[in-house]
This record gives C-alpha cells, structure tokens and sequence, in this order.
C-alpha cells in the first residue's frame, strides 16, 4: 500500500493502522520533517507537493519504484492530480478509489459545499462571498475563513459585517458565514461504490489546531440522515468525513453540516475502537469487493484521548563542506529509504 500524506494525522494514522492489518506500507510526505517519515516499519519516500508541476512525474516515478498494488490519498488537495493520472496509475497496476470529479470539487471549495447543500435543502450556514458582504444582516455573528484548505487555518470570527470587511482583507480567499453554536460533532463515512453509506458519528470534545483530541461516539438518526444526505449530494465515495453542529436549542434546524472532507479523518481510530472495521472494509471496496456495512457498526459513548508522543530521537549525519566545517544533516535518511532501527 502507499500513503500519501503521513506528516498528517489522518496519514500517519492510516499508515499505522494499514500496518497493524499485515500490510506493506510505504508512506510519503512532501515535508521532509514530517513525523509520518519516522514511523516504524513504514518504507519513507519524500514526495513533491502536489502544487509543484514535477507532481505528476514524481508521483509516476515512485510508483514505478515502489510497485505498490494500491494507494490511499490522505492529501485532499492531491485528488484532481490523482483522478486525471488514474489511467496511468491503473496500466502500472496501482488501485485507486477516488471520488468523482465534482465530488472532489465541493470537498475542495467550502462556497461550493455550502451552494451544493443549499440546493438540496441540506442545513448549511449562510455562506458569502467577498462581493455580497453588504447582505449580511446586522445582528449576525460570522466566521470568516479562506476558501480552500484546511478548515482550522486562517479562521476568524467576528460581529458585524464592517469586521468581515477588513478580515476579508487578511484571510486568503475569504468566504464569510454565519457562525453556527452547539456540539460540534465528525461523521467518519465510508460510501460503497453502489452508493450505500455506513455514518459512524463522533462528537469533537476538545480540539486543538483544527484535530479533534478528544472525542466520543454517538447515535443520533437525524444526524445520519443528514450526514447520508450530503454524501449523496456531493456524490461522495470510499472514505470520507463530515463536519457539523448538532443544536441543542435555540431558532433554525437542528443539525447544521459544515464542511466535508474527501478522505479518512483524524479521528477515525475512535470508529474502530467503538467496533466499526472501518480500514478493513475500505480496502475490500479499494479492491473492487462488496463492502460489509454490518461490521461498520459501532457502539455510542466510546471515549477517546489522543496526545502527542515522542516518537525517534536520534542523532543527526554532519555533512562536511568545503571550509571544513561540519553542520547537521538531516534529510539524508531519505533519499535511501530507511537506515536505522528507529523506522
């Protein structure tokens, strides 16, 4: 298997657990720091970030060095790439599950998700763009936040609509919304390919730096009707997540879906801890077989507590340059692949 994006912890932890299951794992990461290039017993590559025009031949070339049979993208800006070079990859003899094209688009663009949900009467927040800030009613409170990219960067709330007005100015490629309270909750999904969804669903109790650090599980029918909704109207398939707010009273619907992302979350460890074979029956659908939805149950009010590990300490190989002088370096394990015991 080769994972893409184990600096992530939605990476790292596929890869981990893509071990725990027997698998040959080779991980990738276009940060030569990432804490996913030091997990034991993962084959590293360091990738070129799919900004970058060498993607595609990088990518080509790893997989002709590596020869895996499949690859999971834990990188969601890497799909459009993926998707267009899925013929090549598949003639190398490397399985892909990838959404379609408009799916991977509304993932991609949060204005985009807002429209395609508002258009199947899903709740979403009322989304603005830029240009349309002096709609925004006087007594809303609003988020503003860019829109690609992570949710958790670059986000900001605020008061009134003159405050989004100059946060438009500072947030790279602003959408303004209105701010949505309650119990923010992350619906871990895995869509067959005839389209049939399993939800396992997860309130986020304590998050830090947009990762959901502690968490549990729940059972809540309307929230899965609405989870199962969007996945149907963005067109999702194989594994995916979902983010929104269940309120506990107040004016408006009562489930509010945010944000969507077109891949396994950081969280999904709690899935599989509550009894949901979440990365088994995933790799049954990356292999064409039917996905089993009854071991894709769970069970509510299973708590889970993540915390940040030391995971290699070792000294760094000097370089020595033409003055004499040694410094540290400390990308050389690399370029050869594994070199000590600490992989």
């Amino acid at each position: 298997m080769l994972v893409t994006g184990v600096g992530g912890q939605p990476g790292f932890d596929l890869a981990r657990r893509l071990l725990q299951l027997g698998c040959e794992v080779f991980g990738t990461d276009a940060d030569p720091l990432a804490n996913g290039l030091s997990l034991p017993g993962l084959t590293v590559r360091q990738s070129i970030s799919s900004t970058d025009p060498r993607y595609d031949a990088d990518l080509l070339r790893l997989c002709r060095d590596l020869r895996p049979d499949a690859m999971l993208s834990a990188v969601e800006s890497e799909l459009p790439q993926l998707l267009s070079l899925r013929p090549r990859l598949s003639e190398m003899g490397v399985r892909t599950w990838l959404p379609p094209q408009h799916a991977i688009h509304a993932c991609l663009d949060k204005a985009e998700f807002a429209a395609t949900l508002a258009e199947h009467g899903i709740p979403t927040p009322r989304t603005w763009l830029p240009h349309q800030i002096a709609a925004i009613p006087d007594d809303c409170p609003l988020v503003v936040k860019p829109r690609h990219g992570q949710g958790s960067q670059n986000v900001v709330f605020c008061r009134t609509w003159q405050q989004a007005l100059i946060l438009c100015e500072v947030v790279p490629e602003p959408i303004v919304q209105a701010r949505v309270d309650g119990r923010e909750f992350t619906a871990d999904c895995l869509v067959d390919r005839n389209g049939r969804a399993s939800v396992i669903l997860r309130y986020r109790l304590l998050t830090k730096g947009g990762l959901s650090m502690v968490s549990s599980t729940f059972h809540d029918s309307e929230v899965a009707d609405a989870v199962t909704a969007t996945l149907a109207a963005v067109g999702a398939t194989g594994l995916c997540c979902v983010q929104g707010f269940l309120r506990d009273d107040g004016p408006g619907r009562r489930v509010v879906l945010t944000e969507m992302n077109a891949r396994v979350a950081g969280g999904f460890l709690l899935a599989e801890a509550a009894g949901a074979d979440l990365i088994e029956q995933a790799l049954a659908g990356l292999w064409g077989l039917r996905v089993d939805h009854d071991r894709l149950r769970y069970r509510p009010g299973v708590l889970l507590s993540k915390y940040v590990e030391t995971l290699t300490v070792r000294d760094l190989a000097p370089v020595r340059h033409s003055a004499g002088a040694t410094h540290p370096q400390p990308f050389q394990f690399l370029a050869e692949g594994p070199s000590d015991d600490n992989f």
